[in-house]
């Protein structure tokens, strides 16, 4: 079953199409990565399917309605989005961050309640905030800051999760950190979970299904394992590669090749590489 699915969307800036004829399906309660060179169309589709960008052609559609035709906060408490690199005003705390995520419940007569609070605190545990709840989101480090906004948008309850570039400007301890946050919450909750990543080896690591993206149109939708090959690195990042199986993870590994440089094969690269870390 589908979270969401995209039939004939096209969405173009100034005329110019930048996402062309696309038809893609996300799988319920699974975690999909985007991936593709520099201003393919990726952030473009994940904006669309957020509804922050209007189709000029086609359509999105989450839970068989048309995403046009849902009322904005009904939306918002079935899909949530973190844009890459949020801004938080000047002084504001971890703490009334993440309750901005319970905005879709409030209204004249739905005020503050006890789940609202209780949705918070989970939050805050499940990011492991609590002690910095007070503490302004600008005073944090990166890390803690993004997991500051992802906290928000756990509060916020939706199903579906997009994050476009979740591990931006993050040092490779910050970024596993953050991706182990949201594989866990997938596995845990079954939330879906979309993002937007550049780290090929990463994506093949905590993704079920990847959709690559070449010049605003799909190239390969399919597990890591059936879709990432040297053939799609070398026709989607013009990059020569060499495609492995991760010793450790079972998953695709890729090794990019240098300028003139001849690539080992996989035997002779873990006999000269991996087995050295053991």
């Amino acid at each position: 079953m589908d979270a969401i699915h995209t039939e004939q969307l096209t969405v173009s800036y100034g005329g110019n199409p930048i996402i062309k004829d696309l038809n893609i399906a996300i799988p319920k309660g699974k975690i999909t990565v985007f991936i593709g060179s520099n201003g393919c169309g990726k952030s473009t589709l994940l904006r669309s399917l957020a509804r922050l960008l209007k189709p000029t052609e086609g359509s999105v559609v989450i839970d068989g309605q048309l995403i046009s035709k849902w009322p904005t906060k009904e939306l918002a408490k079935k899909l949530a989005i973190l844009p890459q690199g949020p801004i938080a005003p000047e002084s504001l705390t971890v703490l009334n961050l993440v309750k901005q995520g319970r905005y879709p419940y409030q209204s004249w007569l739905n005020q503050w309640s006890k789940q609202d609070e209780e949705m918070v605190k989970t939050a805050l545990a499940m990011t492991k905030l609590e002690d910095l709840a007070d503490r302004p989101v600008d005073a944090l480090s990166g890390g803690q800051r993004q997991r500051a906004w992802i906290a928000m948008i756990l509060a916020q309850g939706s199903d579906t999760i997009l994050l476009d570039e979740p591990t931006t400007y993050l040092d490779l301890a910050h970024q596993v950190d953050i991706l182990d946050l949201l594989y866990d919450l997938n596995k845990r909750e079954k939330r879906t979970i979309v993002m937007v990543l550049h780290d090929i080896n990463l994506a093949c690591r905590y993704a079920h299904h990847i959709v690559s993206v070449k010049n605003g149109r799909v190239y390969s939708q399919g597990t890591p394992e059936d879709t990432i090959t040297a053939k799609l690195i070398e026709d989607v990042f013009g990059l020569e590669s060499h495609v492995m199986t991760d010793p450790f993870f079972g998953t695709p590994l890729c090794i990019p090749s240098g300028k003139g440089r001849i690539l080992p094969t996989a035997k002779e690269f873990v006999e000269k590489n991996l087995v050295k870390t053991y």
